[in-house]
């Protein structure tokens, strides 16, 4: 693991940033680090394997991290004058949101998602069901502009090839020598719990247990490492019996109304398969 902690550029709910050297702790040595639902990278920022596959369904977070590994300065020039009294506006924001949800260029999309994303409520991504960014706007009194954090992972990426697939084609397609970590769209705390949607096509409970039931698969048959990681809810425990569980410290705070948040524990499911060889 590198010497200090790197942050992400993108805020992200359910980032890992705080969980890091327990998830590092249950990694194992691999050439390959392949990460289904990469979101904002925390784990690929605080590790040190000698390539990465990072895959997410999230298109325009995939198109962003694209870009950056072939033009961060351009991206970092144009992404930056966003980044002004004149833009941290509640009439602006609603503007240019609307101009990202009806863009077709790429490039112009992967400069608003940073703007929408730090200028947005809690740093939620979050779409309809019609595709379309819908968080409301943030009321920050100045937004951070994450420079810094962009140039490393640009630095980064180089050692990094990104797609926009299925977790199922993406895990299934693993080498051998690769280490494979999930961190997927949380499962309910309740059947009530309130979600977001980060991509329009959600993920449901069904989806949850084929997760589980891949990588079991995968450890057992192909001998493939795999490390997930989700709410510790009698759900999960049953769909991730087949792993062994590390209950974690670090908890999080669930819930619509701030006077009624409480905080749920996490589970990391670990599926090792027979000749793993620890880190």
């Amino acid at each position: 693991m590198p010497q200090s902690k790197h942050r992400a550029f993108l805020k992200w709910a359910g980032g890992k940033y705080n969980l890091i050297e327990r998830i590092n702790k249950e990694l194992p040595k691999a050439s390959v680090l392949v990460e289904p639902f990469v979101g904002a990278g925390s784990v690929f920022l605080n590790t040190d394997f000698e390539s990465y596959h990072l895959n997410d369904i999230n298109e325009d977070l995939i198109n962003l991290y694209k870009i950056l590994q072939t033009d961060s300065q351009s991206y970092i020039a144009e992404a930056e004058r966003y980044f002004t009294p004149e833009y941290n506006q509640e009439k602006v924001y609603y503007q240019l949101r609307d101009q990202f949800n009806h863009s077709i260029d790429v490039f112009q999309r992967a400069v608003l998602f940073l703007y929408l994303n730090r200028h947005g409520y809690n740093g939620l991504c979050r779409y309809n069901l019609s595709g379309k960014f819908n968080v409301p706007f943030g009321r920050y009194k100045a937004p951070y502009f994450p420079r810094k954090e962009i140039v490393l992972f640009a630095q980064k990426s180089a050692r990094a090839t990104f797609s926009c697939l299925p977790f199922q084609q993406v895990m299934l397609q693993a080498p051998a020598d690769s280490a494979i970590y999930c961190d997927p769209p949380y499962a309910p705390v309740s059947e009530t719990a309130y979600f977001t949607s980060y991509a329009k096509q959600g993920f449901s409970l069904a989806l949850q247990e084929e997760l589980a039931q891949l990588a079991t698969e995968l450890s057992q048959n192909n001998e493939r490492f795999v490390l997930i990681s989700n709410h510790d809810t009698p759900f999960t425990r049953d769909i991730y019996k087949s792993a062994k569980l590390r209950k974690l410290s670090v908890a999080r705070f669930i819930s619509r109304k701030g006077d009624e948040r409480k905080k749920v524990a996490e589970l990391l499911a670990v599926y090792s398969p027979a000749r793993k060889v620890l880190r």
